[in-house]
């Protein structure tokens, strides 16, 4: 979660990175300032903002998390599930042991779950995937499509052919 640095008082940062973020451990978590969010080293860092708007990662920010927080992470295994918010047009990864995982959706491994996500931006973003297509509600279509990428193994071809 972002957090406002002028709360934290004065800090010594106990480790700074080669990319220049700075963390600071404490018994219930860890402070992080950095200008990037997302992937750093094996950790995928999401900073919610406090705010609500969205980050961008050329501007400084600090966030909290607590030690709770943090899940095992490997390139391998299958952690992650996607969900997306249709009403954002946002995609995201999760890890299996957020308390919000329903079961429902595939866990996947890193490079899966961000292919996914690749293919699911393509069909948010695009109408061209279903210019040879004949449909009333495309919506309704995109989002049955999303759906079985979320829940299923099928992959995105497998799902267009189908619908032809």
């Amino acid at each position: 979660m972002e957090v406002d640095i002028s709360s934290i008082p004065s800090i010594e940062w106990h480790y700074i990175s080669k990319s220049g973020s700075g963390y600071y451990f404490t018994d219930e978590g860890v402070y992080r300032i950095s200008n990037h969010w997302g992937r750093a080293a094996n950790c995928r860092w999401r900073l919610i903002s406090s705010s609500n708007s969205k980050i961008n990662n050329s501007q400084i920010r600090t966030g909290f998390a607590k030690w709770t927080d943090f899940y095992p992470n490997n390139e391998t295994e299958n952690f992650f599930y996607v969900e997306v918010n249709f009403d954002t047009s946002e995609v995201n990864f999760q890890h299996k042991n957020n308390p919000k995982y329903d079961e429902k959706a595939v866990l996947r491994n890193a490079s899966e779950t961000a292919k996914v996500i690749r293919q699911i931006k393509e069909i948010l973003e695009s109408d061209a995937w279903a210019k040879h297509l004949d449909v009333e509600d495309l919506e309704v279509l995109r989002k049955e499509i999303i759906w079985k990428l979320i829940t299923t193994n099928t992959s995105l071809q497998t799902i267009k052919k189908d619908l032809y």
